[in-house]
C-alpha cells in the first residue's frame, strides 16, 4: 500500500494498492484521496532504521508518520468486518493509550480490564462514537504499526488508516479516508500476505524508490 504526498507539509494525498507478481508489482486498488496529519508528515518508526534527513515524528505534533509500516490489526465498530486482517470489534472500554509515561503507551487496551498509572488521562477512545458526539471516523479502519509497542517514548502513537470526517479534512497523525475506499481496501488486505503500509512525500519517494522495491506510479501496470 503506497500512499504519497506533495512533499512534507502537504495535509493531503494519493493512495494506491498493489500486488507482487513474480518480479513486478501490478496496481489492483487506487488512486483515491486521503488525508494524513493536519501538519504533514514526519519520518516515523517503521520497518527500516530511522531516519533524521527531514522532520522525525514526535507525540502530539500533529504529523502522521512517513516511510514503511507492518500493517497491524483492523478495527471497528461492528463485531466483525469483511477483511483478512485479525479483526477486533471496538467497545465502550477500548482506549488507545496515547500518554507517554503509561507502560501500556501506543497500546490499545480494555481500560475496564486493565488497571495502571496515566490510563485515565488517555484522549483516544476507539469507540468515537460513543465518546465523541457519534463521531464515525473509527467505524472502520486498521493499525499502522508505527513506533510498535511504543518502543520510543514520545515517538508518536495511535496511528490508523480510518474514514475521514469529511473530505479533504486532515487528521491528527492518522492517514483518512473515505468510506467507499476503505472497504474495498479492508476487504483485499490479506495477513498472510504480510502487508506493509508505506507514506512517503513524493520526492523521498523518488529517491528511495529502488532501494526500498517499491513500485514505480508512472509504469505501474493499471488496475483490473
Amino acid at each position: 500500500m503506497l500512499v504519497t504526498t506533495a512533499d512534507w507539509d502537504a495535509t493531503t494525498g494519493t493512495l494506491r494498492y498493489y500486488q507482487r507478481e513474480g518480479t513486478r508489482w501490478r496496481q489492483v486498488g487506487g488512486p483515491f484521496d486521503i488525508t494524513v496529519g493536519r501538519t504533514g508528515t514526519a519520518w516515523g518508526i517503521g520497518l527500516h532504521a530511522a531516519r533524521n534527513d527531514g522532520p522525525v515524528k514526535r507525540e502530539g505534533d500533529g504529523k502522521a508518520p512517513a516511510g514503511v509500516f507492518a500493517i497491524g490489526t483492523a478495527f471497528g465498530y461492528a463485531p466483525s468486518a469483511t477483511t483478512g486482517l485479525a479483526y477486533k470489534g471496538m467497545g465502550s472500554n477500548d482506549w488507545c493509550i496515547d500518554v507517554p509515561e503509561s507502560s501500556y503507551y501506543n497500546r490499545i487496551i480494555d481500560r475496564s480490564l486493565v488497571k495502571a498509572p496515566h490510563l485515565d488521562k488517555s484522549s483516544e477512545p476507539m469507540r468515537r462514537d460513543i465518546h465523541a458526539d457519534g463521531d464515525q471516523r473509527y467505524r472502520e479502519g486498521f493499525v499502522i504499526e508505527h513506533n510498535a509497542e511504543g518502543a520510543v517514548a514520545n515517538g508518536g502513537s495511535c496511528i490508523f488508516a480510518h474514514l475521514w470526517k469529511a473530505p479533504g479534512e486532515a487528521t491528527a497523525g492518522c492517514t483518512a479516508m473515505a468510506p467507499g475506499s476503505m472497504a474495498p481496501l479492508l476487504a483485499w488486505l490479506d495477513a498472510r500476505r504480510q502487508p506493509v503500509f508505506v507514506e512517503l512525500p513524493l520526492a523521498q519517494y523518488a529517491q528511495l524508490r529502488t532501494a526500498w522495491n517499491l513500485p514505480a506510479i508512472a509504469d505501474a501496470e493499471p488496475a483490473r
